[in-house]
């Protein structure tokens, strides 16, 4: 893939979840592009797989169903509006084509009676239901339920420093063969630039909610963290994590149970501990390889700023 196409897409993609509370034309993201206007779509839609268009309402779709699961006191009106729609009843009826299932009954998942299909299901081939959504409440009892041999979960707030990393997107979303081969390349650059395999900190940044969001549109992105002398070149990028206050949740699990544990900081946590997630996606710090060990340690890191 030409690497100044991909680099002027990642540019209109970021653009785009700047701009989703606003009206976005395709002139618009075609000049951000720097393409013309009437090559921009056929170039978008060959790289992306799927229309510009599309992309749009998915997302708005997705950080709005998002929205109706961890922000209870919005009324279904405020979500549609700060999402870009122009009232709750072109809300109402996107969400259910899109999700096959209305706000309403995403926020209320114990009175759907039976299963639907919409968009996401035709489409994009994923299953929804709106329990998915809900994770099991991680309460004191439950974790003592647990063997805690093959579970541990704590939260802490802690304070980090800014920190240099170097980043390879997986071409293929969450798809586990996209994502180990971006990890694989990602642990032999570092290797090769004097980072120990073992003293490397690898940071994974989860931009979406997989629950929501088809699994290979899902965007993920392998970092490892550099010193300052460390030149990064492409198809390597250099990036930040930045400083400031996260909640630090520890997980020792199987990989399945990885999304109860994240969507639990989101569910029970936030609402009572006085900070809301800061603007930034949410950080997986693996301690060791799944694939050698068989179940999954880490640290799932949310950005926070005070309410």
């Amino acid at each position: 893939m030409n690497k100044e196409y991909k680099k002027r897409i990642d540019s209109v993609i970021q653009y785009i979840e700047t701009h989703l509370d606003n009206k976005i034309s395709l002139t618009e993201v075609a000049n951000v592009s720097h393409f013309s206007v009437y090559h921009f779509h056929r170039i978008f839609t060959g790289m992306v797989g799927e229309t510009v268009n599309d992309y749009i309402v998915r997302r708005r779709l997705e950080r709005a169903v998002n929205l109706l699961i961890f922000k209870p006191e919005l009324s279904v009106t405020q979500i549609a509006l700060d999402s870009g729609f122009s009232s709750s009843a072109n809300f109402s009826k996107a969400v259910k084509l899109h999700f096959g299932f209305s706000p309403s009954e995403i926020r209320n998942p114990a009175k759907v009676k039976d299963s639907k299909i919409g968009k996401i299901s035709s489409k994009y081939g994923k299953a929804f239901h709106p329990s998915d959504l809900y994770p099991v409440r991680i309460t004191n009892e439950v974790i003592n339920q647990l063997n805690s041999e093959d579970v541990n979960m704590n939260i802490e707030v802690k304070e980090f420093e800014s920190r240099r990393v170097c980043t390879l997107a997986s071409q293929r979303g969450y798809e586990p063969e996209g994502i180990y081969e971006a990890w694989d390349k990602l642990i032999d650059w570092a290797a090769n630039n004097g980072i120990k395999q073992d003293e490397q900190k690898r940071f994974a940044f989860a931009f979406d909610n997989p629950t929501v969001t088809p699994v290979d549109k899902c965007r993920y992105t392998a970092s490892v963290v550099i010193g300052e002398q460390v030149q990064v070149k492409p198809p390597f990028l250099l990036s930040e994590i930045p400083q400031g206050k996260y909640a630090v949740l520890y997980f020792k699990g199987r990989p399945e149970e990885t999304i109860k544990a994240q969507l639990s900081i989101y569910a029970d946590w936030l609402p009572e501990s006085g900070f809301e997630p800061d603007n930034f996606p949410m950080l997986e710090r693996y301690l060791n390889d799944a694939r050698v060990d068989g179940y999954v340690e880490m640290e799932i890191h949310v950005k926070l700023k005070e309410m």
